[in-house]
């Protein structure tokens, strides 16, 4: 008698356990899918939501490193005009190119808001997507969901590749 109830006592925390596994596999998944969105959402917030920022256009000018730099010129009554602005050299084509830029606020960092800059500022995301999947299928063996979630993260990143 005795030896049953170690043997459930046993069973018992062997599914605590398994559950403990589990729910720290779905945190690690969902603290991947936050930092996703919030590493994203600190330039997307500048592209979607202009209202009340410089807006106008930007023309390159120089590359440097992983920076461009070049002259903005704002729109009528969207803000003034600035000699040297920078933005990230991965959103252009090189020295020439115009591109509708938002500016950071209290900063000469430019981001681009076109379509393009638009799911370029969403290409962390798509990474993060991606590797939830893995987790998702690896750990939690939730294959339709990390189908799902792998077919997003491809959709983002090929859309991010393709537009610029």
């Amino acid at each position: 008698m005795r030896r049953g109830r170690l043997r459930r006592t046993g069973e018992a925390a062997y599914g605590l356990l398994l559950l403990g596994r589990q729910v720290a596999m779905a945190l690690l998944v969902l603290l991947v899918l936050v930092a996703g969105v919030w590493t994203s959402w600190g330039t997307a917030q500048h592209a979607l939501l202009t209202k009340g920022k410089e807006r106008g256009t930007f023309t390159v000018a120089s590359c440097h490193g992983s920076w461009c730099t070049g002259p903005f010129t704002a729109d009528p009554a969207k803000g003034d005009d600035r000699r040297s602005v920078r933005i990230d050299a991965t959103v252009t084509d090189g020295k020439g190119q115009r591109i509708p830029v938002v500016l950071k606020p209290g900063t000469t960092e430019a981001v681009r808001t076109d379509l393009p800059g638009l799911l370029y500022s969403w290409a962390p995301l798509g990474g993060a997507l991606l590797l939830a999947s893995i987790l998702l299928a690896g750990a939690l063996r939730l294959h339709r969901a990390a189908w799902g979630l792998g077919l997003a993260g491809v959709g983002v990143l090929g859309a991010a590749f393709l537009g610029l």
